[in-house]
């Protein structure tokens, strides 16, 4: 991934550049249970990989919050309000800040790809607008915002390998161990609310005790469990089973993650940079797991502007 530069426009104000925003991999996900509510309780882990959005961040005198559509490889139409601009205003409101600022998105992560791509966007502004606008707010108070703008956003703005559980809430660090991955992603999506609507989609996987899983040797961690929600997708998505199966035709043990379309799995060391052959519209990347965001280390207290 590229380094984030710190820069002072004309005016004196301070800019953030290649700020980024990794996708994240589920290694298993499975739904051991259903809320009162309807909202599913699940169990995954969650790691980032350098597969990643990138923003440039300028920070505006009049208070306006601005969003520009870069380049990059997703030419994504986005709406005015997305998860950036929300998140920005979020931060805006909750800390009483008069300063503004315009957000470049450079979108390369593609939609419905199950890799986290709005949430991922979502905690980067609220990491980099927390220091840029000196509101010097903590990582859990943080998590607190990030939560009421998805699910997924706590776990970006954390930052590192982690257990998740319930509606994504609880985020518990994890020990992994260095791992490349194949990543695919079909032209074709999938629908969430239609994965989790389905009513023969497995509800009731055990719940496994992290203490337990924690004495699994760490080789042994990323290939653990299932993705409960792929079998329901593929009978959506055929492409899926395509995906799976060109992972397979490489010997490959592959895997959906989340609810979107994208599959992977854990690729050998050496051997093939790119996968031949892929129909029109699919993309694929041999990816590295990122142990640690690049922001996470950023003291909450500091104002770099």
């Amino acid at each position: 991934m590229r380094t984030p530069e710190l820069i002072t426009d004309a005016t004196g104000l301070p800019r953030w550049r290649n700020l980024p925003a990794p996708a994240k991999l589920n290694l298993f996900l499975h739904v051991v249970g259903r809320r009162a509510d309807g909202m599913h309780e699940l169990q995954s882990i969650f790691t980032l990989i350098d597969w990643a959005d990138y923003l440039d961040i300028t920070v505006r005198s009049d208070g306006l919050i601005e969003r520009i559509d870069g380049a990059g490889q997703q030419p994504i139409e986005l709406p005015a309000d997305d998860l950036c601009v929300r998140a920005a205003n979020c931060l805006k409101a909750y800390a009483g800040v008069a300063l503004g600022a315009t957000i470049r998105l450079e979108k390369n992560l593609p939609a419905e790809a199950g890799m986290g791509g709005g949430s991922s966007d979502a905690a980067t502004c609220l990491l980099a607008l927390n220091h840029l606008w000196g509101c010097k707010l903590s990582v859990d108070t943080l998590c607190e915002l990030g939560a009421t703008l998805g699910a997924d956003v706590p776990f970006f703005i954390r930052g590192h390998d982690a257990w998740v559980e319930g509606i994504g809430e609880i985020i518990r660090p994890l020990d992994l161990p260095e791992l490349s991955f194949w990543v695919i992603k079909p032209a074709a999506g999938v629908s969430t609310p239609a994965i989790f609507k389905a009513p023969h989609l497995n509800r009731q996987t055990k719940r496994v005790d992290l203490n337990t899983f924690n004495q699994r040797p760490l080789t042994d961690r990323a290939d653990f469990g299932h993705n409960d929600l792929q079998p329901v997708a593929t009978e959506l998505c055929p492409d899926i089973q395509a995906a799976l199966d060109r992972l397979a035709a490489l010997g490959l043990q592959g895997r959906m993650t989340g609810s979107g379309s994208t599959v992977f799995a854990i690729a050998p060391d050496g051997g093939a940079e790119t996968l031949p052959d892929l129909p029109d519209g699919w993309l694929s990347r041999k990816c590295k797991k990122v142990g640690i965001h690049p922001l996470a280390n950023w003291e909450s207290s500091k104002n770099v502007g």
